[in-house]
């Protein structure tokens, strides 16, 4: 069965509704009546079971943590699995993030790849599928998540409430075909000061920077104290490291400002931490004697600018998902303590206590604690799995591309149930702009995943 002709047909609408639910600023927020993530979300969510109605399918919302929209008859259900929140937009777009602008044939805004395009591609795709007259033997059944970016709230409240789809995938990573996910981990280092032995040396009164864990941190700023300038010292740091690092105010207080390139936790290389850069700075300073001091030379020394754990105690990888990422999210130092949020994608045979076993070794006599927090384990589905190979068979129709089925460090909602796998939409080669500035959708990728998706969701369920 061909879709191609019905959703080229499409593209005008299939355009116009991606700049208009990305025009929506989904960014989790504080809850209100009927609406447990925010306003934003609420209207997000609202908005895809509106359009969903109008394609004619059976919506149900579940009380705002959730929604789906489903056609076609059979007691088994194929799901998709989408989120519709964002991360926060971030500093130094060239396109406002929530104008959904189109330049060069890409569609630019906040969630336009992460994940509100995917979303409608395959809303049309379902569209495509259901307007065909195609006949089907199973239900299908698009999961609108809310929280997934924060807490995945929402997909869990779901699944208390409703059924699980026999199988589905996720529109939310890359393709071809994904039969692995390492594990996840989120937490804390803590460590509380004594009050500052008084010396000569310089204070640091405050740093703040980042905004989620499994966003690599492209601002930080701290304040100190010192009693000779140092801007000399920084320009020449800066320059030697090739860092964005400035001061934005000298005189009692000095403020140093740190800029860094965000990206998705799960692939740290892909930005500039900035954060770790100005730690590293800061540790090159006279700092004055104390456990604050102490905090940014462990930190230096254990964490410095490392993708990988080594230095920590977990530098852990396998042969079939690679080495273990360490991503540094979020600080908050003042003077009473330092608090350091973590996101590390350990390999699928590894294990979460290996990864805390080695990060204690490593830290004792610091007085830097863990303080644990979310953990997803891997998962992993052989590549003779039915639900792979006919991913797979559809992938090489459509693209022509024979590569094999691949694992990845990001966590989807593939985990959130049994047979269930991420399934682009990046293809191979393109740049992850996920969680990053002037992310964008190209509107022929936009075209050709709703011609893979709709191809997909038919072998699924005829």
């Amino acid at each position: 069965m061909n879709f191609d002709e019905k959703i080229e047909s499409m593209k005008n609408d299939i355009i116009k509704s991606t700049k208009e639910i990305v025009k929506i600023r989904s960014v989790k927020d504080e809850p209100q009546e009927g609406m447990p993530f925010g306003k934003g979300i609420n209207e997000c969510l609202e908005y895809a079971l509106k359009l969903a109605e109008d394609f004619g399918f059976k919506t149900k919302n579940f009380d705002g943590y959730a929604g789906h929209a489903e056609f076609g008859e059979g007691d088994e259900v194929v799901g998709i699995l989408v989120h519709l929140d964002v991360v926060p937009e971030g500093e130094g777009w060239t396109y406002p993030p929530y104008n959904g602008e189109i330049h060069d044939d890409k569609i630019y805004g906040r969630g336009t790849i992460d994940d509100k395009g995917p979303a409608i591609a395959t809303m049309y795709a379902m569209k495509a599928i259901k307007d065909s007259g195609a006949k089907i033997n199973k239900k299908i059944r698009i999961i609108f998540g809310t929280d997934e970016e924060s807490g995945w709230g929402g997909i869990n409240y779901y699944l208390k409430h409703e059924k699980a789809p026999n199988v589905a995938f996720t529109p939310d990573a890359d393709f071809p075909a994904i039969h692995g996910e390492k594990g996840i981990l989120i937490f804390d280092l803590v460590k509380k000061f004594k009050p500052n032995q008084k010396d000569d040396g310089v204070q640091v009164l405050k740093i703040k920077g980042g905004n989620r864990p499994n966003m690599v941190p492209d601002y930080c700023e701290a304040h100190i104290i010192s009693s000779e300038p140092i801007k000399e010292k920084l320009d020449t740091y800066a320059k030697e490291n090739n860092v964005k690092i400035e001061i934005a105010k000298e005189g009692k207080t000095t403020v140093i400002k740190s800029y860094g390139i965000s990206a998705h936790g799960s692939l740290p290389e892909s930005g500039q931490n900035a954060i770790s850069q100005l730690i590293l700075f800061l540790s090159t300073l006279d700092l004055a004697d104390g456990d604050a001091a102490d905090f940014i030379r462990a930190y230096s020394e254990k964490i410095g600018m490392e993708y990988y754990g080594q230095s920590i105690g977990c530098g852990f990888e396998d042969e079939d998902s690679g080495k273990l990422i360490f991503n540094v999210g979020v600080i908050d130092f003042d003077e009473t303590k330092a608090k350091v949020s973590i996101n590390i994608r350990y390999p699928i045979t590894c294990k979460e206590s290996q990864v805390f076993d080695g990060m204690k070794k490593e830290l004792e006599g610091t007085g830097i604690e863990i303080i644990k927090g979310q953990h997803m384990e891997p998962i992993y589905l052989p590549k003779d799995h039915e639900l792979i190979k006919i991913l797979m068979k559809v992938y090489r129709e459509v693209t022509g591309d024979d590569r094999e089925p691949i694992t990845i460090g990001g966590g989807t909602y593939a985990r959130a149930m049994e047979n269930a796998v991420a399934f682009g939409p990046l293809f191979p080669g393109q740049p992850e702009l996920a969680h990053q500035k002037d992310e964008f959708i190209g509107i022929d990728d936009l075209m050709k995943i709703t011609k893979i998706y709709a191809k997909a969701l038919y072998e699924l369920a005829k």
